[in-house]
């Protein structure tokens, strides 16, 4: 059994066209992603899956696997499932999926999705969340929030606040904010990637929600620090401005 992690990238991005070669700090995006998961011990093997000739190039001069996709993909779980199927996985293989547009995500958090995936041999599926008691962040609908039971097996996912008091208090509330990080076992990426849009997933546009309706177990792993994916321009200057305050360059 080997992890692999995926690197989904696409250059036509709506709100930001070419945003996996868009340079921070001297270096393209894709490149500050490769470079941090090479950090992570978790991980066996790293691949990138593009549609587009510019970013293999980038990627295959990094010295990991550059995975031509096609450009019709309906969602990036297609383009993972196409990936994990021409890089030849074993079916009891774990597949990390990593998004082109996260430059900050570190070894930790790895680890502990990772970690999560492993330690249940029932479990065909596990991501991250990051405990919270941010309140713009939890009345964003931009902002998932995810409610587990008391093994840490998802039970729902959502744009709306959960879990809701019923009645109002003074102190904040704590809730897990969703990270788009996700494990997937080989075998159960192509299952999950070819089961029929479900009603939940298609009112809330959550992806992961086609899961727990078809009735498969997500396990939740907590995260030990925050993520920010990249979005749009406006969010890369943002970040540059972190990175230098910190020192980076």
């Amino acid at each position: 059994m080997a992890v692999t992690a995926i690197v989904p990238a696409r250059y036509a991005s709506t709100r930001f066209p070419g945003k996996p070669l868009a340079p921070i700090l001297g270096k393209p995006m894709i490149q500050w992603v490769v470079e941090r998961l090479r950090g992570c011990a978790a991980l066996d093997r790293i691949a990138v899956a593009s549609d587009d000739e510019r970013i293999l190039a980038v990627v295959a001069s990094l010295g990991v696997d550059a995975v031509p996709t096609r450009s019709d993909h309906p969602t990036g779980t297609d383009r993972l499932a196409e990936a994990a199927r021409k890089l030849g996985l074993g079916s009891a293989d774990w597949i990390v999926n990593v998004q082109g547009d996260e430059p900050e995500v570190d070894s930790a958090m790895v680890a502990a999705l990772v970690r999560a995936a492993l330690e249940d041999p029932r479990v065909p599926m596990a991501t991250l969340a990051y405990e919270t008691a941010d309140p713009e962040a939890y009345i964003d609908p931009n902002v998932v929030k995810v409610v587990t039971d008391r093994n840490g097996r998802a039970l729902y996912f959502s744009r709306a606040p959960i879990p809701r008091r019923r009645d109002a208090a003074n102190e904040p509330l704590r809730f897990l904010k969703h990270l788009g990080f996700y494990a997937y076992r080989a075998d159960f990426l192509q299952t999950f990637a070819a089961l029929p849009p479900t009603p939940l997933e298609v009112t809330e546009m959550l992806e992961q929600l086609r899961a727990l309706e078809h009735g498969y177990v997500i396990r939740v792993a907590l995260s030990p620090k925050d993520s920010h994916g990249i979005d749009t321009p406006e969010d890369l200057v943002r970040l540059e401005a972190r990175w230098r305050a910190k020192g980076f360059a």
